[in-house]
């Protein structure tokens, strides 16, 4: 690494978490609106190789050691196995690893397979993301999953028989046609199987999807009262289960809460890799194309991925760690909304907010409200 580069590194400081976007998707999901494309295994191997090129072009001008990486998409178990090996081992070959805590892969139950499980934990993956959404066949099939509740459960015994003692179920509320019923046994089922973490999202109609079409027809409607119902159920079953409700959606045994997420809500520095993958650092925050296939063309010219930037201040970062901290159980210090100080007491008077070790954190009652608290400090 030259001296320019050594310099910037010490201006910025050490990058200690990774993102990586693996965009390949076997079926594309109507509510998802995340970047993805469909799985062709003809651009998978250089794929790969983009990503490799794009960490190398950046270990050039910054410090990696990480303390987490996590893998999202798309679908990243929707790689074959030569392509997670030639991937992962490419990371292992090229940082220092030795400070990692948590090396994060989102699975989707019908692309996990007992070799595909077992070299992940091999190379070094301690932590998997499941996404089983629900385990009710007819909800299943409204949301496109190429999976039924049989497979989930089936890839759920493989990951724990591979030897993985930290993997999260992701499950979705707010479902068209979904009952309150039906929600109650999605979370029975759940807690029986003991996973480690939940994430427990309420399904939102985002733009660039086949479901936000849909309700802008008539077809599917969100209903509030009844996500807030899901909601509250959710809080309570799971609490009385033993998970800790550490982030409003975000569920674990003592111990077990996600490193990675935990480092984004506490405005830590991050970089991404892959199309679409954000990065902040200091105060510069960018985006990589969302265009798996001109990422990859740009990556192996040697030039640039990146598709949009953005200049940050340091007011900027302070009202994004508020909004992000007060979805979490610490909430956010007093000395960080001094200005709006008579805003979050009034808060406190109407019993969406109280005080805790100094902090300002969401009451129960709070936590159905978090979006609209947020705002006011915004």
């Amino acid at each position: 690494m030259n001296g320019r580069a050594n310099n910037k590194c010490a201006t910025i400081g050490m990058i200690r978490h990774l993102y990586i976007h693996i965009p390949f998707c076997a079926r594309i999901c109507p509510y998802c609106a995340f970047y993805k494309d469909l799985l062709d295994r003809s651009q998978t191997a250089r794929f790969c190789e983009a990503l490799l090129r794009d960490l190398d072009q950046q270990r050039a001008i910054l410090a990696i050691s990480p303390n987490t990486i996590y893998f999202g998409g798309g679908t990243p178990t929707a790689l074959g196995i030569s392509q997670l090996e030639f991937l992962l081992s490419g990371f292992h070959e090229r940082l220092d690893l030795s400070a990692l805590e948590e090396w994060t892969i989102e699975a989707n139950p019908g692309s996990v397979s007992a070799r595909k499980a077992g070299l992940l934990h091999k190379l070094g993956v301690n932590r998997i993301s499941l996404g089983v959404q629900s385990w009710d066949n007819a909800l299943l099939k409204i949301l496109g999953r190429e999976h039924n509740a049989e497979q989930a459960e089936q890839s759920f015994y493989i990951l724990r028989e591979a030897g993985f003692s930290n993997v999260n179920v992701d499950l979705m509320f707010g479902l068209p046609g979904q009952t309150i019923d039906q929600w109650r046994k999605t979370l029975e089922k759940t807690i029986s199987l003991r996973p480690d973490h939940i994430s427990a999202y309420c399904l939102t109609y985002e733009e660039d999807t086949e479901f936000f079409l849909r309700q802008s027809r008539g077809e599917l409607k969100a209903n509030p009262d009844a996500d807030a119902d899901f909601f509250e159920m959710t809080m309570s079953i799971l609490e009385d289960a033993g998970y800790e409700q550490y982030e409003i959606s975000n569920y674990s045994r003592p111990g077990f809460s996600s490193v990675h997420n935990r480092a984004y809500w506490f405005g830590k520095d991050y970089l991404g890799l892959g199309p679409s993958a954000f990065s902040t650092v200091g105060l510069r925050r960018w985006q990589n194309v969302a265009d798996y296939r001109l990422y990859a063309d740009r990556i192996l010219l040697g030039q640039s991925p990146i598709g949009s930037t953005e200049n940050l201040t340091n007011e900027m970062k302070r009202t994004e760690r508020i909004a992000l901290s007060l979805r979490t159980r610490e909430g956010f210090s007093r000395t960080s909304v001094q200005d709006r100080h008579c805003v979050a007491e009034e808060f406190v008077a109407i019993g969406l907010l109280r005080q805790s070790n100094g902090n300002f954190v969401l009451t129960q009652k709070g936590k159905s409200l978090a979006d609209s608290v947020a705002e006011a400090f915004l």
